[in-house]
């Protein structure tokens, strides 16, 4: 038996967010060192030409300098990295700052990398000015900012952000456990598999694969004559413990298994981490979904729902008990 009370993916997710919890929460320490090594005349320059006169007064009237909310090249040039510092005080993960909707893309190495190319610092003035606004905003819809304040709104990003990221792994934990399971249950027909697939002979002799997906998760083909595949089940999986969350998490099940029936899936099944889920509210939040199981219940062999999953898997690819 483990020495671990938890277990050893629990462990790898606190320790992955506590490291980054340090990293950030020294950011605003590392601005501060990297503006008393700097040309305070020409800091103070720069914010005079990117920031409006009356957003410094407020600032200066809070006993905060211009550049603890107002990026500005001098000083980002000088210290890439800090960007990251203006856009988890701004309210932006890293997925949407540098996604597709801001064209952000190219700065990314800035902040990951702490590096800065010769193209990036020509990007500079027009990247301040929108992230000036964006501050400018920010200050006219608070009453009053501190220095500790600032550090906690840069907390709240990065809390969320740690938050999405805990819940991709365990989702990618939670497939990958399912997937192990419909592996074990078919063994004896599998003809191929990689990490990724499985390929495998039903009674009537046709080749059924099973494969990772992004949407959905896993998908079971049965490859017809003619060469065509039949789509035969959609799997989605929702393997996070939430309870408050899990009917948001179903309502996302919903719209991929839609979609599902549009590429002609004949059934589409939905697994859950959540054990004591209300089987007929969560039928009415996802009408496409054909059966619900619970993953720690279907992969516990012995089990009623572990007999019942591996009944229906059996019968939909064509392989005899």
């Amino acid at each position: 038996m483990s020495q671990f009370k938890t277990p050893l993916p629990d462990l790898q997710i606190t320790f992955y967010n506590r490291l980054h919890e340090l990293r950030e929460s020294f950011l605003l320490q590392a601005l501060l060192r990297a503006v008393s090594t700097l040309d305070i005349c020409r800091v103070d320059k720069e914010l005079s030409l990117f920031v409006s006169k009356s957003a410094l007064q407020v600032t200066a009237s809070w006993g905060l300098r211009g550049e603890l909310l107002f990026p500005i090249p001098y000083l980002l040039a000088h210290r890439p990295q800090l960007l990251g510092y203006y856009r988890l005080l701004l309210g932006f993960s890293q997925k949407e700052f540098y996604g597709k909707q801001y064209g952000l893309g190219s700065m990314k190495s800035m902040e990951e990398k702490g590096s800065i190319s010769s193209r990036q610092q020509d990007g500079l003035p027009e990247l301040c000015r929108t992230l000036c606004k964006s501050s400018a905003y920010l200050i006219d819809g608070v009453g009053k900012l501190s220095t500790n304040a600032l550090h906690e709104l840069t907390l709240l990003t990065l809390g969320a952000q740690l938050r999405d990221g805990a819940l991709n792994l365990f989702g990618a934990q939670a497939t990958q456990r399912v997937f192990e399971l419909i592996k074990t249950i078919v063994t004896p027909a599998i003809t191929e598999s990689t990490a990724r697939s499985i390929e495998l002979r039903n009674a009537a002799g046709r080749a059924v694969t099973v494969e990772f997906a992004n949407d959905p998760d896993i998908c079971i083909r049965e490859k017809l004559p003619s060469g065509n595949f039949r789509n035969l089940v959609a799997v989605e999986i929702k393997g996070g413990k939430d309870y408050s969350n899990i009917h948001n998490r179903i309502g996302e099940a919903e719209k991929s298994h839609q979609k599902a029936r549009k590429e002609g899936f004949v059934e589409c099944w939905t697994i859950v981490g959540v054990a004591s889920i209300d089987v007929g509210k969560a039928g009415k939040e996802s009408p496409s979904t054909d059966l619900f199981f619970r993953l720690d219940t279907i992969t516990r062999p012995g089990s009623d729902e572990f007999r019942d999953f591996r009944e229906h898997l059996l019968s939909r690819v064509g392989v005899k008990d």
